[in-house]
């Protein structure tokens, strides 16, 4: 999966999304809208042979970057503390 910039202004952000990932996509854009600081988030497919995904980001207050990011590190984290979880259980 990659993440092409196509629109950034301070309050709000345009991703193009290369090869998405839905199982990764979702739970970005979930936990984009539980953050108090985004007022929106939408991952938009558009037609599957004619348009590329979008992922779009605007911030109530803050950079729509920041957020972007804020959401992402949660994601790894949360993933991690998962797969530690799994490791330990397997270890048994």
């Amino acid at each position: 999966m990659e993440l092409k910039l196509i629109e950034k202004e301070k309050s709000s952000i345009k991703v193009e999304i290369v090869h998405p990932d839905d199982t990764l996509i979702y739970p970005l854009v979930s936990a984009l809208l539980r953050d108090e600081d985004v007022a929106d988030a939408q991952y938009v497919t558009g037609h599957p042979q004619l348009d590329k995904p979008v992922l779009f980001v605007k911030t109530k207050k803050g950079e729509a970057q920041a957020a972007l990011r804020r959401a992402s590190e949660g994601l790894a984290s949360r993933y991690r503390d998962a797969k530690a979880t799994v490791e330990k259980a397997l270890a048994k």
